[in-house]
């Protein structure tokens, strides 16, 4: 071979080796450095512990590092705003609840994201449910009798929740509404101190999440009227529905997805679904599930997610309006 052959050929080859690497899916190559995952709240909650066990799973699969860092504050906005303002290269996720991907984009006066146009969605993890509670002296025994009690006594009934806007606040607020009861909301800072003055008496009824109720409901402290979603809590599976109880239609829940920045490559995105997907049926995970109270989404499609946020966004939208708050 001459030599005027072999330099044709040698700039034949690197012409082939750099087109390859345009073409080539950007999934081919991810992830060749550490995966942040944005949890929008304080460590030692619920969404951070859940973000640390989806991390756990996604390093086995992945064979890189998924680093958790905690941005709270804003009700999961200031987390939400880093990860919308990301390079869409599939290196920063963020976890999020329904707060910042469904209800504050109609609780906050000034957002700086779209939920809808900021993030292309991943995965639904599944829900945390709420529950209502009352003390044990407290006359009624389920929801009808709630009901019937709270009718005869207007004006007399309050229940606590963990604070303004918070999926515990919307669900009693939906219930005000979908019963034409009048409880007055009390916010406490926090869902522990909710529970502590209903266990007190200072309250007659509270709404918490199941995970913080449950086990006071089995020691007998609070008694548990009815779920706020269309399932049973697996925490507390003797304990009927809202809906069940005459309430049709009633869901209410904490959310738990995984998104990234709008415009995050597909081929990206569809291996991230994959390994999310693969990771929650892992026995360790499903376990931990279970333990939090979190029932699993029906789905693990991205477009779940999708249809998930467009269909409860109008409906806390007319919540929020009806009871006229907007936080700044």
């Amino acid at each position: 071979m001459t030599t005027r052959s072999r330099m044709w050929l040698l700039c034949c080859l690197a012409a082939t080796s750099i087109l390859l690497s345009f073409t080539a899916p950007a999934s081919a190559q991810y992830p060749n450095k550490p995966i942040k995952l944005v949890v929008p709240f304080a460590a030692g909650g619920p969404t951070d512990a859940l973000g640390r066990a989806l991390a756990a799973a996604m390093r086995t699969h992945l064979g890189q590092p998924v680093i958790v860092e905690n941005h709270g504050g804003a009700g999961g906005n200031i987390g939400a705003q880093l990860v919308a303002q990301a390079p869409a290269d599939g290196y920063t996720l963020l976890l999020a609840t329904s707060g910042p991907l469904v209800v504050n984009v109609s609780l906050f006066k000034k957002l700086t994201f779209d939920p809808m146009k900021s993030f292309d969605p991943i995965i639904m993890i599944g829900t945390l449910p709420n529950v209502i509670v009352a003390h044990p002296s407290f006359p009624a025994k389920d929801v009808a009798e709630l009901v019937a009690y709270s009718k005869a006594h207007k004006g007399e009934l309050s229940f606590s929740h963990a604070g303004i806007g918070g999926s515990s606040h919307l669900a009693g607020e939906m219930f005000n509404s979908m019963a034409g009861t009048d409880l007055i909301q009390i916010p406490y800072r926090g869902a522990s101190l909710a529970l502590n003055d209903v266990i007190g008496g200072q309250v007659q009824l509270s709404v918490l999440d199941v995970l913080v109720a449950a086990p006071q409901v089995k020691a007998g402290k609070i008694r548990a009227l009815g779920v706020t979603t269309k399932e049973r809590a697996s925490v507390m599976p003797d304990v009927p529905t809202l809906d069940e109880q005459g309430l049709k239609g009633f869901d209410s829940s904490v959310m738990f997805g995984v998104v990234a920045p709008r415009g995050t490559p597909s081929d990206i995105l569809a291996k991230l679904n994959a390994v999310l997907a693969s990771s929650l049926d892992e026995p360790a995970l499903r376990a931990f599930l279970a333990a939090q109270g979190i029932s699993r989404a029906s789905s693990t499609e991205a477009a779940y997610l999708s249809k998930y946020m467009v269909e409860e966004i109008p409906k806390w939208r007319k919540i929020i309006a009806s009871i006229g708050i907007e936080l700044q």
